[in-house]
């Protein structure tokens, strides 16, 4: 029996955010707005700062309720900690380079 061939991709692993939370938020198309886009900015100047030459930004993924459900704050999770079952949670719009930056640190730790 043929064992199926393992492929790592030159992105990094998927930021996996709450919708759920997001929706919940005081005022819900500005809050997805804001992390949408603080998400993204974090992951370009993280890409610039060097993460690696070939290595493309990781994708941000809206998913359905992870189950924690806090209040005025979005779970954020990916990689590593992913499998550990641990979550960030992001109460403001500033946060999230913090955050993505504790889940890039996990990362590069396991690699």
């Amino acid at each position: 029996m043929a064992v199926p061939p393992l492929v790592r991709p030159n992105r990094a692993a998927p930021v996996l955010v709450c919708r759920k939370c997001l929706k919940r938020s005081d005022d819900p198309k500005a809050t997805k707005k804001a992390s949408k886009k603080a998400i993204k900015h974090a992951l370009t100047s993280e890409r610039e700062r060097g993460s690696g030459p070939r290595e493309k930004p990781a994708r941000v993924v809206m998913t359905s309720c992870f189950g924690l459900c806090p209040k005025r704050a979005v779970v954020v999770t990916g990689g590593v900690r992913t499998a550990r079952g641990e979550y960030v949670l992001v109460s403001a719009a500033e946060d999230a380079a913090g955050a993505l930056a504790l889940l890039r640190d996990d990362q590069n730790s396991a690699s």
